[in-house]
């Protein structure tokens, strides 16, 4: 039994056609053993910079409260706001600091990345518990259900999805996988991010 899957959850993001989203389940458990039936891994960074945290429950809060450090530090030294491809460098850089004694944490990081035009393109990366990253151009997954999330979002990812329809394939995506995994899924919640807006949705899930 790895750490990793001792309190469950999982994680996926994907990108769409000027926009992006981000998933996770609800599950906290200890082990087999539900505990919490809502308990979020994702967190609103800036507007537009999202990151999703699965792994130890306890390592969760710690980062989170340590991302928003260095966050509000990184925005007072430099006086505007972080942009997502940023924020992944400054997610690795402090998981590598504790490389030998590591969080047990699998990040995953969703925002819409500001062009040098003034546009807005969809971005998407996640990195391993010492902080190596994967930049992807469609999917990146994270958590228990990792393989399950893969398997599906294979089938049902296609590029340059509207924002309606992306947050539907999301869904389902992580509905369907999370179905399979023991460690995952009590209902989901999804955050669909375009340049304008974010819309959160939370879904039932199965609870046996």
């Amino acid at each position: 039994m790895s750490i990793m899957e001792l309190n469950g959850g999982s994680v996926i993001a994907m990108v769409g056609k000027d926009c992006v989203a981000i998933a996770s389940d609800l599950r906290l458990g200890n082990q087999s053993l539900g505990i919490s039936s809502n308990f979020e891994k994702i967190f609103a960074m800036t507007d537009r910079v999202y990151v999703g945290l699965p792994g130890l429950a306890t390592d969760v809060l710690t980062l989170r409260e340590q991302f928003r450090y260095r966050l509000n530090m990184y925005t007072i030294k430099e006086e505007r706001e972080i942009e997502p491809e940023t924020f992944v460098h400054l997610v690795s850089s402090a998981l590598y600091e504790r490389r030998f004694g590591p969080y047990f944490i699998e990040p995953v990081v969703a925002g819409m990345q500001k062009q040098p035009n003034g546009s807005f393109k969809p971005f998407i990366a996640a990195t391993d518990l010492i902080g190596c990253i994967n930049f992807a151009k469609d999917f990146v997954v994270a958590g228990t259900a990792s393989t399950k999330l893969f398997g599906v979002a294979e089938g049902l990812w296609e590029p340059d999805l509207e924002p309606e329809d992306l947050f539907e394939t999301i869904a389902q995506t992580m509905l369907n996988s999370v179905d399979r995994d023991a460690f995952s899924g009590w209902g989901a919640v999804v955050h669909v991010i375009t340049k304008d807006k974010v819309i959160k949705r939370t879904l039932k899930g199965r609870m046996d």
